[in-house]
């Protein structure tokens, strides 16, 4: 079966213009153009197509989803097997948000009394599903799967009083860093206390504390560019100071 860029739009349910976009990006070609000058799509295009959504479902830019697709090495099978998993995983984490929003409109009615735990079933699954999405391939690829699922796990077993003084630890040192970043001075004493304080809200994530992968985290803060983002969205350069001060720390400043 083939395709004219406005049926294969109105059969996937996108724009002609999203199409055309993926054709120029070189995301999704048209497996020829005909005489007239239209796109034709082929089997092989509609497959790309199915695969590419099933990537933006997941919340993956379009880069990364070029970077895949196009990928000599790309296995549709072993993918579509992964997003099987990854919507499984969210259906889950649908299931226990629906449970909890049950259980509170049964506790507002007074039928039933909800411990403070219960209230927050399901967030920090999500707050796991999100940090695995934007950053889960790079880091088990630095530090290994076992430490990110033993953090994971760790993560989910939080008791709430944790929750809220890992969520205070994480305010104060974007507080913090702000005012250290001004003093220009890594090695004083506000830097310092901003890598003392970032020591202590990765212990609540991590089951076993190093230097050498505190620095190490530090410098991928510089190194990959959404995290870099992240800390420069205030003040540019604010992801190297902090890499400094935390190397500074450590005693791994080179």
């Amino acid at each position: 079966m083939e395709y004219t860029v406005q049926k294969l739009g109105q059969l996937a349910g996108v724009s002609t213009r999203t199409l055309r976009y993926y054709d120029e990006i070189d995301l999704l070609k048209p497996a020829k153009i005909n005489s007239s000058g239209y796109r034709i799509y082929g089997q092989t295009e509609v497959d790309r197509l199915q695969q590419i959504l099933f990537y933006r479902e997941l919340g993956m830019v379009l880069d990364s989803i070029k970077e895949i697709v196009t990928d000599p090495s790309f296995d549709r099978r072993r993918a579509l097997a992964d997003h099987h998993e990854q919507l499984l995983e969210q259906r889950r984490q649908l299931d226990l948000l629906i449970t909890n929003v049950q259980k509170t409109m049964v506790s507002t009615e007074g039928r039933i009394i909800m411990t403070d735990k219960e209230k927050f079933e399901g967030f920090k699954r999500q707050m796991i599903d999100e940090n695995e999405q934007k950053y889960g391939k790079e880091i088990r690829e630095k530090h290994g799967e076992d430490t990110i699922n033993q953090a994971n796990q760790k993560l989910k077993n939080m008791t709430q009083e944790e929750h809220e003084e890992v969520t205070r630890l994480a305010n104060e040192i974007t507080t913090t860093l702000s005012e250290a970043y001004k003093t220009g001075d890594p090695a004083g004493e506000l830097a310092q206390k901003v890598a003392a304080l970032h020591k202590e809200w990765l212990t609540y994530y991590w089951n076993e504390y190093s230097k050498e992968a505190h620095a190490g985290l530090a410098q991928m803060y510089v190194d990959d560019e959404r995290f870099k983002a992240h800390y420069d969205q205030q003040q540019e350069g604010t992801a190297e100071f902090l890499r400094d001060a935390i190397q500074i720390f450590t005693g791994m400043r080179k």
